[in-house]
């Protein structure tokens, strides 16, 4: 069969995007895997593409009208899944990118599910509660042919939280004449939510980070640890690791961070972050910037706050052993080379943080079954998916001899790929 030369990624927003940085790593793996062009063009193109207009009447008495998103990518493997976020400049072209990511991370993770990704083109912070509700209700209604506990389901993202599912669990609901509380993922408890949510995608990452060290053989016994952001992620991920006997000498915010080698009380650090909303005027140790952070000299580097932080410009300066990627593309493929040349660890964001997605899969299974599991058993079995999908990751890597973000990039397609195989299609 004919294979396909990659030159045409799929659509992103500019070059300097980083979702376009992933669709070079998604060619590199479909080259390697030599896909067939039919195959790689099906890959590459969101299954459905919608979008909708949100008109509300506004407090003031004003109607405006807002426009909603949602792509689905692929759902060869299960229903899709994917967050909705609320922002002013979110486009159809990122949301496509979003949700692709989406496909690769779910078949990492080896969960029954497919990329999905949404939003709604609106500033949430210059919006009233009665407005924001408005939006997400109408959203939810104009998308009820799209969502659905067999077919699509969202959960929070940028600027959506707990609150915003339960409004769209309940118009959902409403609609359909029944409580569907499998709609959508990341609700409170109180309708549906799992325990073990909010902390899942720092406890992945803290799996991650052990697993990667016992890989290179790497003792935990003094080790260091410098953590870039301090949100859900950053902070949920220092906190696990501080406890399973890393020492983080080092954590930043959005306003820059401390670097303490004797080491940082994280507690301390959540408390303070509790209190004030930044990690400025801590005292925590000495400042320093987040640009220096990420050049210590530590044993894992956690890059838990946003994309494009290590780049082409600074990766020669990076000195961790491990990279352990806590956000979303916060390495820009032209740093892959530079990283690998130095024979540094980047466990790849796809595989990290999709701890997240992992405990969401359980809330929808929980909802399904209506049996609610402890956290204990929450907790061991995310521990136990996340260690069997860095193997499989790292095997994949060991065997066609590349990184290990290129091998989660093959596993993934590999998989979904075959499965579209045997599937066929349908005509």
């Amino acid at each position: 069969m004919d294979t396909v030369v990659y030159k045409e990624p799929a659509p992103i927003v500019d070059r300097e995007n980083p979702f376009e940085s992933m669709m070079e790593r998604f060619d590199d793996a479909a080259e390697m895997l030599e896909l067939e062009r039919g195959v790689y063009e099906y890959l590459k193109t969101p299954v459905k593409q919608v979008t909708v207009s949100i008109p509300i009447q506004m407090d003031n008495g004003e109607i405006e009208v807002f426009e909603g998103y949602r792509v689905i990518h692929n759902d060869a493997i299960g229903p899709s899944k994917g967050g909705i976020r609320y922002a002013p400049d979110i486009t159809l072209n990122e949301i496509k990118a979003l949700a692709a990511w989406m496909t690769w991370k779910c078949s990492i993770a080896n969960i029954p599910f497919g990329g999905a990704k949404g939003g709604v083109k609106c500033d949430p912070s210059k919006l009233t509660p009665v407005e924001l509700e408005k939006i997400t209700r109408r959203f939810t209604a104009n998308m009820l042919d799209v969502f659905g506990p067999d077919k699509d389901i969202p959960a929070p993202d940028m600027n959506t939280n707990e609150q915003i599912m339960a409004w769209i669990m309940d118009t959902y609901s409403m609609h359909v004449r029944r409580t569907e509380n499998a709609v959508v993922t990341g609700k409170p408890l109180i309708v549906g939510g799992s325990l073990g949510r909010k902390e899942a995608t720092g406890r992945g990452v803290m799996v991650s980070t052990f697993a990667a060290m016992a890989k290179l053989r790497l003792n935990t016994k003094n080790a260091t640890c410098a953590v870039q952001g301090f949100g859900n992620v950053g902070s949920v991920s220092a906190k696990l690791l501080s406890e399973h006997g890393l020492k983080v000498v080092a954590l930043s915010d959005v306003n820059g961070g401390f670097i303490n080698k004797k080491g940082i009380d994280v507690n301390q650090a959540i408390e303070w972050m509790q209190h004030s909303g930044t990690l400025a005027g801590s005292g925590l140790g000495d400042k320093i910037t987040n640009e220096e952070l990420l050049e210590l000299e530590v044993d894992v580097l956690v890059p838990a706050a946003k994309e494009d932080q290590i780049t082409g410009r600074n990766a020669h300066a990076v000195k961790a052993k491990v990279i352990v990627e806590g956000a979303n593309g916060p390495t820009a493929a032209k740093a892959d080379p530079i990283l690998d040349s130095k024979g540094i660890m980047v466990v790849p964001d796809i595989l990290a943080n999709s701890g997240g997605v992992t405990v969401s899969y359980f809330e929808w299974v929980q909802d399904r079954q209506g049996y609610f599991w402890t956290l204990d058993r929450v907790n061991r079995r995310l521990e136990r998916m996340m260690h069997d999908a860095f193997n499989n990751v790292f095997n994949t890597a060991e065997k066609y001899k590349v990184s290990m973000r290129l091998g989660a990039y093959i596993l993934a397609i590999d998989k979904v790929a075959k499965t579209l195989k045997v599937r066929g299609i349908y005509a």
